[in-house]
């Protein structure tokens, strides 16, 4: 049995320390998440591209961001990214959360509604985000009583990726 099950998720801002396992929790969970029929060159080009340590970095510095961790043992379960000045057709859906990423073995252990309702305390509610229309998050999201607003549809490696958009109040996060 892993003993890190027992400890207390401990959730606080990003270091530039953590930015290495940053780094390498969104390019597993990214590819986990879009990467479902197998890998391709596009999207690995993406993930290392993207997902790097500079990244990461340069999000502790700007004002409108925030990137919180949640930790076990020390080790990186999961983490949100909040970008407080972007804004879904009206303020009034609050700021977004850009990512919320968790690490395979912990999806399903309380880390990613643990780091939602963290996340209502500090900075409120509401807030939005999207989420692929394929990715089993929706069913979280929903179970979270997220109201789906719209939708938003874009262009990735020669695909259209539709999305939901959801809006979060305090609903089942409290």
């Amino acid at each position: 049995m892993n003993k890190n099950n027992e400890l207390p998720l401990l959730i606080r801002n990003a270091t530039a320390q953590d930015c290495q396992n940053l780094a390498q929790l969104s390019a597993e969970v990214w590819l986990d998440t879009y990467a479902t029929d197998g890998l391709q060159t596009e999207y690995l080009e993406y993930v290392n591209s993207t997902f790097t340590v500079p990244y990461f970095q340069s999000l502790l510095g700007q004002p409108d961001h925030r990137l919180l961790i949640g930790t076990k043992g020390g080790l990186l379960q999961g983490f949100v990214l909040l970008n407080l000045a972007s804004s879904y057709q009206t303020p009034h859906n609050g700021y977004e959360i850009d990512k919320l990423y968790v690490h395979k073995s912990c999806q399903g252990t309380g880390v990613g509604r643990a780091l939602l309702q963290h996340t209502a305390r500090q900075f409120g509610t509401p807030m939005w985000l999207y989420t692929w229309t394929e990715n089993a998050a929706n069913q979280f999201y929903r179970r979270l009583g997220a109201k789906q607003i719209g939708t938003l549809s874009f262009e990735a490696f020669g695909n259209t990726i539709n999305n939901n958009v959801y809006k979060i109040t305090t609903g089942n996060l409290v």
